[in-house]
């Protein structure tokens, strides 16, 4: 949809649900309250719609904006079925940092509020323009207040993270700490939003609500505590990822290499590889610069009675300079260089730009799956 302060803004196909979702709901509402407008409450639904989720596009602008001051990629924000989301592709240094990234949101969100509670002064609150007032003034004060709410993936998750963070001295425990106070949450989501309701319901009568009322406090109760709970694990999980990412190192990854010339046949560049004991190929020019990786898999593919007879020129892959990559990256900066230039195998060099073997993606990944299987 754009791309403010050059980061991309998506809205996902989910939106246009619960567009239509609060469409209805607040039609009906607006309805009663100025029953002359007709059917075109309902278009006046669809602009506050329209409004709310501009109102979480500039909570969500505010994360982005602190992360960019903090110096944190953001790859994009989401708008999605229960607000928006920042992703933001690295963990802030300190816990002030990271307390102050998750309070920007809800506090836009309630600086947002009070200035649509100024607007509502000095309109009718009756007229269409005063219910719009009203409607986002809540609907604002919502999202402040549920997003501060001390438990992962919320904000308030986050700022309770940084403060354990803080105490403990130890990224990881603040983690734990506010997933497990996020899943109580979600508990406690799921549990007393439909008897909060339905008590408040039962409070002003003595008819019976359990109906269709019932039902869909009880639906958005579930779908609630899911978001939070998923979200909770998913930070759990996110926070293990990069507890063990610094295991993850070019140098020790790396598989030793003997560098070749392309009419080399394949036999004798495996026989000097297996005399070198190196495990990968690198094809060089006649000044010894290196310029294909012969590809594991295309060895494989050859049968052992041909291989005297096949250059390994002829199997190898054209170095480009993503797959160049240094022997001191390791953990994000491995990764994102890996993302940058998707490939099966990269060319490992010193800084001084000597060969220092082949590193297969296949590698680097048997390693983080097997760093995550290890307990924190």
């Amino acid at each position: 949809m754009g791309r403010p302060f050059g980061v991309p803004v998506y809205v996902a196909p989910s939106w246009f649900l619960v567009a239509i979702l609060i469409t209805w709901v607040f039609g009906g509402q607006i309805d009663r309250v100025l029953p002359e407008l007709g059917a075109a409450s309902y278009l006046v639904s669809l602009f506050f719609a329209v409004a709310f989720y501009g109102s979480v596009l500039v909570h969500e602008l505010a994360h982005t904006l602190a992360a960019l001051r903090f110096k944190l990629p953001v790859r994009r924000i989401q708008l999605q079925f229960f607000g928006g989301v920042s992703e933001i592709e690295k963990e802030a240094e300190t816990p002030g940092r990271e307390f102050v990234l998750a309070f920007v949101g809800p506090l836009l969100s309630l600086v947002l509020s009070g200035l649509f509670y100024l607007a509502l002064l000095a309109v009718d609150p009756s007229s269409v323009p005063g219910v719009l007032l009203a409607g986002l003034m809540v609907s604002n004060l919502i999202v402040a207040v549920f997003n501060l709410l001390p438990g992962l993936p919320l904000d308030g998750g986050r700022m309770l993270r940084a403060v354990v963070w803080a105490i403990s001295g130890k990224p990881m425990t603040g983690t734990i700490a506010a997933a497990w106070v996020g899943r109580a949450l979600a508990v406690a989501v799921l549990i007393g939003l439909p008897l909060l309701t339905q008590s408040g319901a039962l409070g002003s009568d003595a008819v019976d609500n359990v109906g269709m009322d019932t039902v869909l406090d009880a639906l958005l109760a579930a779908i609630l505590a899911a978001i939070i709970w998923t979200g909770a694990g998913n930070s759990l999980r996110m926070a293990r990822l990069r507890e063990h990412l610094p295991e993850l190192r070019a140098r020790t990854l790396t598989r030793r290499a003997v560098p070749v010339e392309s009419d080399t046949p394949l036999s004798e560049a495996l026989r000097r590889a297996n005399a070198a004991g190196a495990r990968a190929l690198v094809v060089v020019d006649s000044e010894g610069v290196p310029v294909s990786l012969v590809r594991e898999a295309a060895i494989v593919g050859v049968p052992e009675h041909r291989r005297p007879w096949v250059p390994v020129g002829s199997l190898a892959q054209d170095l480009t300079d993503g797959m160049r990559v240094s022997a001191e990256l390791a953990g994000e900066d491995l990764l994102e260089a890996l993302r940058a230039a998707p490939a099966t195998e990269y060319l490992v060099v010193e800084e001084t730009g000597e060969i220092y073997g082949v590193l297969s993606a296949a590698d680097v990944e048997r390693a983080f799956v097997k760093a995550m299987a290890r307990p924190s």
